[in-house]
């Protein structure tokens, strides 16, 4: 259990809690504070099951709280920046779109597991976790930054909206998730069919 896999993905869930009180302070640094507190949690959601697979510490104890951890940290985030008002009307259908998502899927794996039917994680899965982290990323720091200026290679000035980029990935990542939920609402309703007509 306390392997440096799990103690990384325990760390994700640890530090939700000082991100969530990052909201409470009134000052745009608490939203740089945050952003490098979600960056860390993110990072160690690639280390902890690339560490994993290559020590060959892959455990149930891991493989049962990674992904409840993720779910923590993004629904937690989700539901924070809808409270404190960082995004706007529109954006709330693909945040709910995501947290609702997350319930089912989290369901399904839930009866199939007691049925001893693995449902993995797909790539294309992947793709919706990574798109919901950037999102978030931009949605956290949002106006605090107005419109940043860049400075391309070329010497040119690119005016950046981090707030809609956070919201137009947010919008990718609920179509991502509706692709995946289905995939595997399908599978899962699938077997629960297949289940009913053996009885």
């Amino acid at each position: 259990m306390n392997t440096l896999p799990n103690m990384l993905t325990m760390g994700r869930i640890v530090v939700i809690l000082p991100i969530v009180a990052t909201f409470f302070v009134e000052d745009p640094t608490a939203r740089w504070v945050a952003l490098w507190l979600y960056t860390l949690a993110c990072v160690t959601d690639f280390f902890d099951g690339w560490l994993a697979r290559r020590s060959n510490l892959i455990s149930d104890f891991g493989r049962f709280l990674d992904p409840i951890a993720d779910k923590l940290l993004i629904a937690t985030l989700i539901l924070m920046l809808a409270a404190f008002d960082r995004f706007s009307l529109w954006s709330a259908v693909p945040a709910a779109v995501i947290i609702c998502r997350e319930i089912l899927v989290s369901g399904l794996r839930e009866f199939l597991a007691g049925a001893k039917v693995k449902m993995p994680v797909t790539l294309l899965a992947k793709w919706k976790t990574t798109s919901q982290m950037f999102s978030l990323g931009f949605l956290i720091v949002g106006d605090a930054t107005g419109e940043r200026v860049l400075t391309t290679l070329f010497g040119w000035d690119v005016l950046l909206p981090v707030q809609v980029i956070g919201e137009i990935l947010l919008g990718l990542a609920a179509l991502l998730t509706l692709i995946t939920g289905y995939d595997y609402l399908r599978v899962g309703l699938a077997h629960i069919l297949e289940g009913d007509r053996a009885r």
